[in-house]
């Protein structure tokens, strides 16, 4: 047995996501990514003696979608709480949080343990706050600059319980939240950009101890794969100091992803530092029960619940649905395509293939993407009657595809194809379709391509020869040939001249 072995982790996330309101939490400031420095900010933000906030609606909305789509129960009181902290960024020397009244308690997000089976994460609180400005520490050497554009944007904190018992579990929890805000379109999920951001609560205990070891919180990951990697770290490192007869220090600890450690930024604060006390400023907000019934007859198709169409009702398997449901976009472009075609597993091969990976490759997003899903279904279907192989689909009539908006049937006729199979003409034990070719629609398709044309379905001696003098270039013959109960192949095929 390994040192790691003798070990249990514990970890607990909090994670913040910005909302994607058009105003900041308590004044009326644009709450935009990316503008100018210190453009988007007002005297509340910037907090000027004897302004007064206002409560954003909007906030409460989004609080209030994620509470449900999560199964916490919903606060009706909500009261605002002043904690007091100084950071340069902050301008008040506050931020407007809430306390003791969450408008969110309870709840779960659920992912799969280590050996594959369902585990619910259990929350234990959502409540809503403004974030603080925007240190930058690396234009100038000698000196931090301060954006506070960011200043009064507003955020709701997710808090898990210590339910978390390794890195790959916080990285699907990280990411299954995220999953659930950009369906609700209340956070673009852009961690990079400090969307959504993530602080991990880490500790280690021996197996089999009932108290939890000393906690440490670890700051500054900008992606899921940086928050796994920094447990990874964090985790080693505590059992290191445990094993050599040292003790583990409450603390704040910040990541650096450049070098894949973590180091001290701070002893941990605990609550009484913020001296919380109620927002003076602020009345407090009453969520009824019929405001929460017409926030949530608002929401779209959650990701557990296209997972469970598409694994249940169309067939696919976990794997395939996985990658479907793991953008929104994505998941209802497929949702809508199926709606076309019963072909199912056709059609998650194309979304997952041909259809991402012009998405990849081009760095737009699907709501950018030049072929609706009523084309592609069409598609689909031709490769179903047998017109054309998954090859040629993939390969050729796709690409025409995104540069015209041509049925896939033209373009395959027109540009694409080695040759065209036309019927079925006569009835045909070996040609199941609904549509029956004629003679008129063999005229038709000679004059707008000069591909070589198949007449199928059903020939025999007594057709032949007005599939011929009507410009088929080739018959393909079968039953007559090889199931006539009459003649041998090789008199048959002395009867067709």
């Amino acid at each position: 047995m390994s040192v790691r072995d003798k070990y249990e982790v514990v970890i607990g996330l909090e994670v913040h996501a910005q909302l994607l309101t058009k105003t900041k939490a308590y004044s009326s400031d644009e709450n935009i990514y990316g503008a100018t420095p210190n453009t988007k900010t007002s005297v509340i933000s910037l907090g000027h003696p004897g302004t007064l906030p206002r409560s954003n609606s909007t906030v409460i909305e989004y609080a209030v979608k994620l509470g449900i789509a999560v199964g916490s129960n919903i606060r009706e009181r909500n009261e605002y709480a002043r904690k007091n902290y100084f950071y340069a960024d902050l301008p008040k020397g506050y931020q407007i949080t809430q306390d003791t009244t969450p408008i969110c308690n309870g709840g779960s997000v659920q992912i799969k343990d280590n050996e594959g089976n369902a585990k619910k994460i259990k929350i234990t609180r959502i409540h809503m706050e403004e974030d603080a400005g925007k240190s930058i520490h690396d234009l100038d050497p000698f000196h931090t600059l301060v954006d506070l554009n960011r200043a009064g944007v507003p955020l709701i904190e997710i808090v898990s319980e210590a339910d978390i018992r390794s890195s790959d579990e916080a990285y699907q929890y990280i990411n299954e939240l995220r999953k659930l805000v950009c369906y609700l379109d209340i956070c673009d999920g852009n961690m990079e950009e400090g969307s959504l951001r993530c602080d991990a609560n880490v500790s280690v205990m021996l197996k089999g101890e009932k108290k939890f070891g000393t906690k440490v919180e670890v700051k500054n990951m900008n992606s899921s794969r940086n928050v796994k990697r920094a447990i990874e770290f964090e985790v080693e490192r505590q059992i290191e100091i445990l094993e050599s007869g040292g003790e583990i220090s409450h603390e704040t600890r910040s990541f650096n992803a450049e070098k894949n450690t973590t180091t001290s930024m701070r002893h941990k604060e605990e609550a009484n530092d913020y001296r919380y006390f109620p927002e003076p400023d602020l009345q407090p907000v009453i969520v009824t029960e019929e405001y929460i019934s017409k926030v949530k007859n608002t929401f779209p198709p959650l990701p557990n619940e296209l997972f469970n169409k598409f694994t249940k009702e169309f067939g696919l398997s976990d794997y395939d649905a996985n990658i479907l449901v793991d953008e929104k976009g994505i998941a209802l472009y497929y949702n809508e395509l199926c709606t076309f075609t019963k072909n199912y597993k056709t059609a998650a091969n194309f979304v997952n293939g041909s259809v991402k990976s012009y998405l990849n490759e081009k760095a737009v997003d699907i709501n950018d993407f030049t072929i609706n899903s009523k084309r592609l279904a069409d598609l689909i279907t031709i490769i179903d009657e047998g017109k054309i192989s998954n090859t040629v689909a993939t390969s050729k009539v796709f690409p025409e595809m995104l540069k015209c908006n041509d049925s896939a049937s033209k373009i395959a006729i027109a540009n694409n194809a080695d040759y065209i199979a036309i019927g079925a003409f006569n009835k045909s034990k070996t040609k199941k379709t609904k549509y029956k070719a004629t003679l008129k629609d063999l005229k038709k398709f000679r004059t707008i391509t000069n591909k070589p044309i198949i007449a199928i379905g059903g020939i025999n001696q007594y057709n032949y020869k007005n599939l011929l003098l009507n410009k088929a270039d080739f018959l393909a013959i079968s039953s007559f040939i090889w199931k006539n109960k009459k003649l041998k192949p090789i008199e048959a095929i002395k009867k067709i001249k």
